[in-house]
């Protein structure tokens, strides 16, 4: 029960780690302008994302999409592709782990193919966590290293956003859900009626 318990812990974490990695993917959150220098506009901030730009001006917002993904850096395509991967991983595991649960009835009693099942969506969980991460982390260096490089004008100076350290807050609960679920994805182990043969005397 108390696997059981575990895994069920683990499948929360992961269904709220691929939603939140949803919300980060898509939202226009990942740079946002930064307010250095003389000559600034103070009214507008700029917001951008891997899959859109919005200016915020005087209270009201303007989005627009990317016209082609082509045309972006290549970094901003390596970003996008990392997390959509990584999603994509997410929900794998997330599919895995329903069907290895040892309270649902999809693969009967066998206790060792739903073990096999959590190990592997524990694999999974890794691998999602590892290549959401890295976009992540790399779009926080390219703004560090521009905000603090001196041949980059002011007005193209951007800071952090609130997506890049939500980014690392779904990065740990991937890792928690990791440990997590594959502990409690390990096989029942036999009963020692089963385990130890049946001495019969002639």
């Amino acid at each position: 029960m108390a696997n059981t318990g575990l895994q069920v812990m683990g499948l929360v974490l992961g269904v709220a780690g691929w939603a939140f990695g949803i919300l980060v993917c898509a939202a226009p959150w990942w740079r946002v302008s930064a307010f250095v220098g003389d000559e600034l506009v103070v009214s507008q901030v700029l917001w951008e994302g891997l899959w859109m730009t919005c200016l915020s001006q005087w209270g009201r917002l303007q989005c627009k999409v990317y016209d082609s993904g082509l045309a972006l850096s290549g970094s901003a395509q390596m970003c996008r592709g990392l997390s959509v991967l990584s999603l994509l991983l997410c929900l794998l595991a997330l599919l895995l782990s329903v069907t290895g649960l040892k309270c649902t009835r999809c693969l009967g009693d066998a206790h060792e193919t739903k073990a096999r099942l959590g190990r592997v969506a524990a694999a999974l969980f890794l691998a999602a966590a590892f290549f959401f991460l890295l976009p992540v982390c790399w779009s926080a260096y390219v703004v560090i290293r521009n905000f603090y490089d001196p041949n980059v004008a002011a007005p193209l100076k951007r800071e952090l956003g609130p997506a890049l350290y939500l980014g690392w807050g779904v990065t740990v609960l991937m890792l928690v859900a990791l440990p997590v679920f594959g502990k409690g994805a390990k096989g029942n182990p036999p009963s020692t009626a089963e385990s130890k043969p049946e001495k019969v005397f002639v």
